[in-house]
């Protein structure tokens, strides 16, 4: 579980591996090839075994994509890995690129007419391979659909294997809804949106819908598969046989069929007359492609699953209150570290991660991390997903601020929290932009809104303290979080982009408005909250939805300044705090209880 550093990977990278891939394109006939970060389940984190980007480059973002041109390559990677991708990629091998939805299609547009470049359709959605052959053939360049993946023919006998680890039951008393119920309801959806079976392909959905936990993919408990639903509830799931445990068939129920991956393909060639329900933002591109070709009628929809798994039952609920009790207490344990040892050893980011790590160990329920830990001291702060890796790590230094963003998977629930901490004592003009960024976290937290509302409609509440001194954030406010499954998960989100789904009751998002100033230190502040559901106000016509706050750990006192918070503001950290050490308390004794009953203060 512990997490690794070395994330500067071999520089040699593209030296020994770009040769390797270019020979099995020439044969193939290729004069590029495109490697997303993708895998064949789209998954944000990966097995060793589907990092095709990792391999060719070095570099290990959670996202970004690569394209391998005959005589050049590029690498693409956004904002938050600017620091790891120049540590980690040979730029003499390759040029590197912002990253966003048109920047591949862009580069194949520079690259001379009459290229044919490959790609593999089992890692690339449809639309997105839409959006680049759209561009591709505007500039003469030939996007080929490949059978074998020249990549992997290049990795060979050094690609690490299959992950096979074994996929157990996820009790009821985490799940809060049975099995086979989920798979009902789901036939339903199935069957309302006109088609006759689904395919799944997400793991997350596989795992929420069976209610089966693996460990296939680090970060999140998920077994990689798919499984076939019918509108009568019935399924094919689709494991390797090396991952099914003795309980697992009985766990299922005679219901669900468990199949070898290997059979799917033909699966999918017997679809005949059917209509299957696929989701073009999680599936590639190649499913589509071999319904159709089995005569078969693709029905484009959101996955069915999303929506249910999004909106937790109140079991998942409860099991969220308790993970976010157990982590406070390990975040008390560490934001007391924070204030009195290290505040003199002024200990380097790898410490700080590994110090936090410990702390969620300590409480004997942790599972994994939801994330590798962003811990961020002074201009590495100003850098929103800044990972400490060998060539940037700094030190604590006096007069700054550190930015740490970190989570626990644990059976009853998944953790995601940031916080702010003043190392020495802050300047006044710290604590202002602090405080500017707790106001616009407050006004998340404290606002009541009708059903309907979506995300996109609330997201300038947060940055509206900001907007109004002149300043603004570059990342989204908040996203959607699993129930001990993935840290991010849709479709619901607080962000600029317009997000069409409404806030439903039951729904876990974040709430982290920040403020980053280039080259000296950045602000974050990051508590998960669930929507409530919707109450009558007094004297108000219509019932609002609210927030509970699930995240408990004390913001840094010494960065704000009480005077620009209103009577309001104040009595929110004050009774935020209140519920911080009446909660988290009973977990803690001798000197961190006394700290955080001193931090937990009324201002």
């Amino acid at each position: 579980m512990r997490q690794t550093f070395d994330e500067t990977t071999d520089p040699g990278f593209g030296a020994r591996h770009l040769p390797l891939l270019r020979r099995e394109m020439q044969a193939q006939g290729l004069d590029g090839f495109l490697v997303p970060h993708e895998d064949e389940h789209q998954n944000e984190y990966l097995p060793a075994a589907n990092d095709r980007l990792a391999w060719i480059s070095g570099f290990t973002g959670s996202a970004g994509a690569g394209v391998v041109m005959k005589d050049k390559a590029a690498v693409f990677a956004d904002g938050r890995y600017t620091v790891q991708v120049k540590a980690q990629v040979d730029q003499g091998q390759f040029e590197l690129r912002d990253f966003n939805e048109t920047a591949v299609a862009r580069y194949l547009s520079e690259q001379p007419k009459g290229s044919v470049v490959g790609y593999d359709p089992r890692l690339h959605s449809p639309d997105a391979l839409a959006r680049m052959q759209k561009t591709a053939k505007r500039a003469g360049v030939t996007l080929k659909p490949v059978d074998s993946n020249p990549l992997d023919s290049a990795w060979g006998a050094e690609r690490p294997a299959q992950p096979q680890a074994p996929v157990v039951p996820h009790p009821l008393e985490y799940a809060g809804e049975d099995a086979a119920d989920k798979r009902a309801r789901i036939g339903r959806a199935i069957e309302e949106a006109g088609a006759d079976m689904a395919l799944l392909t997400a793991p997350t959905s596989v795992a929420w819908l069976f209610n089966i936990r693996g460990g296939d993919v680090i970060r999140s408990p998920l077994p990689l598969g798919q499984a076939l639903i019918d509108g009568d509830g019935r399924a094919r799931l689709y494991l390797d046989p090396a991952k099914v445990t003795n309980e697992l068939p009985g766990w299922l129920g005679e219901d669900v069929t468990l199949e070898h991956p290997d059979t799917l393909a033909a699966a999918l060639d017997e679809t005949s007359g059917r209509a299957v329900l696929i989701d073009p933002g999680q599936s590639a591109a190649w499913y589509f492609d071999r319904v159709e070709a089995a005569g078969g009628t693709v029905v484009r929809g959101q996955d069915p699953c999303t929506l249910p798994r999004a909106v937790k039952n109140p079991v998942e609920i409860e099991g969220s209150r308790q993970a976010h009790i157990r982590d406070g207490a390990a975040l008390a344990r560490f934001l007391h570290w924070l204030d009195t040892e290290a505040q003199q050893t002024l200990p380097d980011e790898r410490a700080v991660v590994e110090k936090l790590e410990q702390f969620r160990e300590g409480t004997g329920a942790l599972m994994d991390l939801s994330f590798d830990t962003i811990a961020g001291s002074g201009p590495n702060g100003a850098l929103p997903h800044y990972k400490p890796v060998t060539r940037t790590i700094r030190r604590m230094e006096k007069g700054s601020l550190l930015l740490v963003d970190g989570g626990g998977q644990y059976l009853d629930g998944t953790t995601d929290v940031t916080r702010t901490i003043a190392v020495g004592e802050p300047s006044d003009d710290k604590r202002r932009m602090f405080t500017l960024v707790l106001k616009g976290h407050i006004a998340m937290a404290v606002v009541r809104f009708p059903e309907g509302t979506t995300g996109h409609q609330l997201d300038a509440l947060a940055r509206h303290p900001l907007w109004m001194a002149g300043h603004d954030y570059d990342h989204g406010t908040g996203h959607g979080v699993g129930s001990y499954l993935g840290v991010h998960e849709g479709p619901q989100r607080i962000a600029k982009a317009v997000n069409t789904q409404p806030l439903l009751t039951g729904m876990i998002v974040s709430n982290e408005p920040g403020y980053y100033r280039e080259g000296h230190w950045g602000i974050r502040i990051e508590t998960l909250q669930v929507v409530t559901p919707p109450e009558a106000i007094d004297g108000g016509e219509r019932p609002m939805h609210g927030f509970e706050q699930l995240t408990l750990a004390p913001l840094d006192r010494r960065l704000i300044d009480v005077d620009l918070l209103t009577i309001d503001e104040r009595a929110y950290v004050d009774a935020y705090h209140a519920e911080v050490l009446a909660k988290v308390g009973p977990l803690l004794d001798g000197a961190v209880l006394d700290w955080l009953t001193v931090q937990c203060a009324a201002l």
